[in-house]
């Protein structure tokens, strides 16, 4: 993993890549569990019923597409009204940099900070500002450092998912050639956490908050199934600005 500096110093227990934060202290037994969301919200209750049933704070990531759609609306409303850290997950879901050529930006300056200004207002709505959530995870998981020193200047703090296992394929469909099954999600973060000398420490598990109807195999019901392997295994769940927190 490529490491940088950016402008904000953290431990050298806590990862960096391309500018991003992208894992907390990787010598405390903690994970905080990260929910992005643009087009769909079918798990939201299932995912809210098993967060307060065992009394988690999460982090969940919305684009202003979802924050504006009606359908959505009391969904938002219940996250905020459990404790749940609600930030901006960009307006439209742009695609930032090449897939193929991370270097090579898609999006000007104005681009970007138009349509990152564009999901907080969206998100001011519900009350959320800028300093109520100053954390900003990028659209598709794929940035690059003039994204990051973009997100700096805005004065937001650019993070990202913990590389590592399949959680975030939980979006994938059958006719996706890189679809996974929920078993092999699930089997890989087990494995990953087995098998690193650092488990899961200081993760941030990434999944989505609702998926395309063509994938019947819904992850999300298989998450009381992962807190409760994970709590067995003496992981704390923890809020994202307690994961992030410097010493």
């Amino acid at each position: 993993m490529f490491l940088c500096n950016c402008k904000t110093n953290y431990p050298r227990t806590f990862t960096k890549d391309h500018g991003a934060l992208v894992r907390g202290d990787s010598t405390r037994q903690q994970l905080t569990l990260v929910f992005t969301g643009h087009e769909f919200a079918d798990g939201s209750e299932t995912i809210r019923d098993i967060l307060k049933k065992y009394k988690i704070k999460a982090a969940f990531f919305f684009t202003g597409t979802f924050y504006r759609n009606p359908n959505f609306k009391r969904v938002i409303e219940n996250l905020i009204e459990d404790g749940h850290y609600l930030g901006a997950h960009s307006y439209d879901h742009l695609l930032y940099c090449d897939w193929n050529n991370r270097d090579s930006l898609l999006v000007t300056y104005q681009e970007f900070l138009g349509d990152l200004k564009s999901n907080y207002k969206e998100m001011k709505r519900f009350g959320i500002t800028k300093k109520q959530a100053p954390y900003f995870l990028p659209p598709y998981e794929w940035y690059n450092n003039h994204i990051a020193d973009w997100t700096s200047d805005y004065g937001l703090k650019l993070i990202n998912m913990t590389h590592g296992t399949l959680s975030h394929a939980d979006y994938t469909t059958p006719a996706y050639s890189n679809y996974r099954s929920s078993e092999a999600i699930y089997n890989s973060i087990l494995d990953f956490e087995g098998k690193n000398t650092s488990g899961l420490n200081g993760f941030l598990l990434l999944m989505h908050v609702g998926t395309d109807p063509n994938r019947e195999d819904k992850f999300y019901n298989r998450l009381e199934e992962l807190i409760l392997e994970l709590k067995s295994r003496k992981y704390a769940f923890v809020g994202l600005e307690d994961i992030l927190a410097k010493e």
